[in-house]
């Protein structure tokens, strides 16, 4: 069982990434005691990026992981409370609020800020999983910038993956769209703009089977097989992108909290309020845009400041 070190919490965080940890930053500030479970991936998205270098504040960039560690330890420096835990369930039937982690302790809380993020669909192939970060990503606006005139290789055939072309475009000599049928997913404004690019080109009815490289040198080929003649053979390129989309890590809400059809958490205007009082939504949980650090950081602030406006208001 969980060693918590209070039986009764004003806020707790669910999740550790750039939102739970801003979220905690905060509230920890506020006097709110707050605690927060890192959920099965402490550092949220960002410890499987390398190099960091467009978020405020690091000239030079940071590691992904340091700046995980680096928001953790400014969290737990204003006494907020950290377990590398998962919450399994939470009733949000009335408050105080029910949770339950993953090894049967329960306690209750006066509000909760749900901060778990949302993971890339992935092809669920070895090289993906070993060279993610190394040659493999699902961010371009991430690490496009480390590919200079490089040829890289996207998959998909949505308006992710139409945005993460062209804005690869900027960068690589070459980029090419990978994509499973012959024809496009995406609205007819992004493919127009994918086909009258110079630099992108479009691999049809294919599907990438085999990525291969070292973590020391990144992504040197893929294996792809032909739909439609069942022939595999190799394609070279220097950096694989994974734009398939993206599932939000909200499956214990549904039922209890609106959501869009993708599973997303859907928040009052301006603000992380869900349709449940006491319940805030931060980062790429309510957030299927952007999905960038610095305004899941930006979300997660809101979602402590809500989150102390509402207990300001019971205590009234």
């Amino acid at each position: 069982m969980t060693d918590l070190n209070k039986e009764h919490y004003e806020v707790t965080i669910m999740g550790s990434g750039p939102a739970g940890l801003t979220a905690a930053i905060y509230a920890a500030r506020a006097d709110l005691d707050p605690v927060v479970f890192e959920g099965p991936e402490p550092g949220g998205q960002l410890t499987t990026t390398t190099d960091v270098e467009n978020f405020p504040g690091f000239s030079e960039g940071i590691m992904g992981p340091d700046l995980m560690d680096e928001c953790r330890e400014q969290a737990k420096r204003f006494g907020t409370e950290v377990h590398m835990k998962l919450i399994e369930d939470a009733d949000l039937s009335e408050r105080p609020f029910d949770i339950t982690l993953d090894d049967g302790t329960e306690f209750p809380t006066e509000t909760l800020i749900v901060a778990s993020g949302a993971r890339a669909r992935l092809l669920g192939l070895e090289g993906e999983s070993r060279l993610m970060g190394h040659g493999v990503s699902t961010c371009a606006t991430c690490d496009g910038y480390f590919f200079q005139d490089d040829e890289v290789a996207v998959v998909g055939g949505g308006d992710s993956a139409m945005e993460e072309a062209l804005h690869l475009s900027k960068f690589a000599s070459k980029v090419t769209i990978i994509h499973r049928r012959d024809e496009l997913r995406a609205s007819k404004i992004l493919s127009d703009r994918a086909f009258d690019n110079p630099k992108i080109e479009f691999l049809w009815s294919h599907e990438v089977v085999g990525v291969n490289g070292t973590k020391e040198e990144g992504v040197d080929h893929l294996e792809v097989i032909n739909n439609k003649t069942d022939e595999v053979r190799d394609f070279p390129c220097d950096g694989l992108f994974i734009a398939i989309g993206h599932i939000p890590n909200t499956e214990i809400f549904e039922g209890q909290l609106e959501m869009d059809d993708n599973g997303y958490i859907e928040t009052k205007p301006d603000c992380s309020k869900t349709a449940v009082p006491g319940v805030f939504a931060t980062g790429d949980v309510q957030d299927y845009v952007y999905r960038q650090a610095i305004t899941a950081a930006g979300t997660g602030c809101k979602g402590a400041m809500d989150a102390e406006s509402f207990l300001q208001a019971q205590n009234d």
